[in-house]
């Protein structure tokens, strides 16, 4: 489709600068821009590219003044990264949906299945099964008996919903995660290691992303829950009994250790790990690798490093390591000299 920056600007409350006929028909980069295309300007250190870029259209905060001509047409905005989620969602909302089931996919007689559901070769729907309308489950998707996905979830190939688990509305589940595998529950007797069974659910709440290879356990006994709004990256590992509180993010191979819960609105970069049987206050901040041992009680708080301290301290430290052969030279000189000292005066 090809819209003019008059139309985007009346889409997104923008101002145009430059001829407002210019016309777009797809998204780039600012510095791999092509003509038909609408670029963003959001970071200083891209400006340059402004001044080059082969795109009609770009969008720039309204704050913005170009230093020197600017041959594309520009749409100012309060925030041009806003802007252009903003224009990216209207246009994955335009394409057109999968509808129907394929020959090649399995519906168990007793699953009940919603209007304009896509169900893609090789699905297998078991026993008992609900999906919602308006759901798309791409090919080789598996979804266990009992469980139940709501309505305008999109699944992709080979995510698997294990038995009696349940999926919420407007979810999206990308290829190869695992809803309600078997929590990591044993045992140690002197025979080796005992399973425990695993007989409680996962529950994925309503607007949750779950990314490519990511797991969700089932709980030992009632349920991990992955609260409304909630995004993890790929590889991300939520073990069983875990509680993930609304709108909280997760970078890439964070991993959550059982029965911990995690506030609302947290932030984890990649790599981080909390210990179980930890709670983590709201908003809480973790910077990629960084070991969270026990609880977190205050509101807010910002940790780096293992285990976990204040950013700042951190960061002090990090620059004495760096000085550490230096200062570990300088000691043993000293205790070379205090030696020397010391054996003239006997």
């Amino acid at each position: 489709m090809e819209f003019t920056a008059e139309m985007i600007a009346g889409l997104i409350g923008g101002t145009v600068v430059g001829d407002p006929q210019a016309k777009v028909n797809n998204f780039a980069k600012i510095e791999e821009g092509t003509p038909g295309c609408i670029s963003f300007l959001a970071n200083d250190k891209y400006e340059h590219y402004l001044y080059t870029t082969e795109s009609s259209v770009v969008l720039v905060n309204n704050a913005f003044e170009p230093k020197q001509e600017v041959k594309a047409t520009l749409i100012k905005v309060a925030d041009a990264r806003e802007a252009v989620a903003q224009l990216l969602q209207i246009y994955e909302s335009m394409k057109p949906k999968k509808v129907g089931i394929s020959e090649l996919a399995f519906v168990d007689p007793t699953a009940k299945i919603g209007k304009d559901v896509y169900l893609g070769p090789f699905v297998a729907i078991g026993p008992g099964v609900t999906i919602g309308d308006g759901c798309v489950l791409h090919p080789h998707v598996t979804v266990g008996q009992n469980a139940s996905v709501g309505e305008n979830t999109e699944i992709y190939s080979n995510a698997v919903i294990y038995h009696d688990c349940r999926v919420g509305k407007r979810c999206i589940l990308h290829a190869g995660c695992v809803i309600g595998a078997d929590g990591f529950g044993f045992q140690p007797t002197e025979k080796g290691y005992e399973k425990i069974p695993q007989i409680g659910i996962a529950i994925i709440e309503d607007d949750v992303e779950i990314g490519a290879n990511t797991c969700v356990d089932r709980a030992v006994m009632g349920a991990t829950i992955v609260h409304s709004g909630v995004k993890l990256d790929n590889l991300v590992q939520i073990a069983h009994n875990d509680e993930v509180g609304s709108h909280t993010v997760m970078s890439a191979q964070v991993g959550i250790a059982g029965s911990t819960k995690i506030g609302e609105w947290c932030m984890f970069g990649g790599q981080v790990g909390i210990a179980g049987h930890a709670t983590i206050a709201d908003r809480v901040q973790c910077g990629a690798q960084t070991g969270v041992p026990n609880n977190v009680k205050k509101e807010g708080t910002q940790l780096m490093g293992s285990p976990g301290i204040d950013p700042r301290t951190w960061w002090k430290a990090q620059a004495i390591i760096k000085q550490l052969p230096e200062m570990w030279a300088e000691f043993n000189q000293m205790k070379k000299k205090l030696a020397a000292m010391e054996e003239k005066e006997k």
